[in-house]
């Protein structure tokens, strides 16, 4: 049998005979619309997400295979959460809190492509990632749910690959991460406060220092990029003096 394959990355449920894949597929002669279709229904679990698909096509009968792959963890783990990101500032801010049998569901997810020898190994690799994301794991961070894996806490929830949640559960981890966004914002306002009062308080220094200024004082590197061009502290290009900000027309 002879055949031929074509890679793309679609979006969960919602791939199109459009670029990529009606092109590559096209000179092969095979029923674009049964391939999209067929496509759909097996990514359709993953709506929101890219997710990688390969297109196997028997060149003499113009049969066809579709392996489906698994969007990143980070991708999963969004999905999982509920939001839209994870954090800028995962050190500082934490965007939403994840049980363990959520972790566990992601990792079963991408099984396959984790390293950990088994079960347990592997779920400490999505957790880890939810550490660069700022999202917590059984209300603590990451590095700490990591602990708690190795000291056993979680054995039986692994041991029985537990992935669901009761209704209570998903509630209670709805309200957390309403509670986390409003302390997150609280802790930006905060912080933009303190830069703008040294802002003011360095007015007579070049942009260089006040931008250090911030930095030692924990300000965000976005951050203090927005608060310095509010105030109107722009650098030149040799980052010695300040030159106030034209004026809006």
């Amino acid at each position: 049998m002879t055949s031929e394959s074509v890679e793309a990355l679609v979006e969960g449920g919602k791939a199109t005979a459009g670029p990529p894949l009606g092109p590559a597929l096209g000179p092969l002669k095979v029923n674009i619309g049964q391939v999209i279709a067929k496509i759909n229904e097996k990514t359709k679990g993953f709506t929101g997400m890219q997710v990688p698909v390969k297109v196997i096509v028997n060149t003499e009968t113009k049969e066809f295979e579709i392996t489906v792959g698994t969007p990143p963890a980070a991708s999963l783990i969004i999905k999982e959460a509920e939001i839209e990101k994870g954090a800028g500032n995962p050190l500082l801010d934490k965007v939403a809190d994840l049980k363990i049998e959520q972790i566990i569901k992601i990792t079963k997810m991408k099984e396959d492509a984790l390293l950990g020898k088994n079960l347990k190994s592997k779920v400490k690799e999505i957790i880890g990632t939810c550490q660069s994301m700022g999202i917590l794991v059984d209300g603590v961070p990451a590095h700490d749910a990591i602990k708690l894996v190795n000291e056993g806490k979680f054995d039986t929830e692994i041991t029985q690959e537990k992935t669901e949640l009761t209704v209570e559960e998903k509630k209670s981890l709805e309200e957390e991460k309403a509670k986390l966004k409003e302390e997150m914002e609280k802790r930006l306002i905060a912080l933009e406060t303190k830069a703008k009062e040294i802002i003011s308080a360095n007015k007579s220094k070049d942009a260089t220092k006040i931008k250090s200024a911030l930095k030692e004082a924990g300000i965000p590197a976005k951050l203090i990029d927005k608060t310095m061009a509010d105030a109107g502290v722009l650098a030149t290009t040799d980052a010695k003096t300040v030159t106030p900000a034209p004026a809006k027309k």
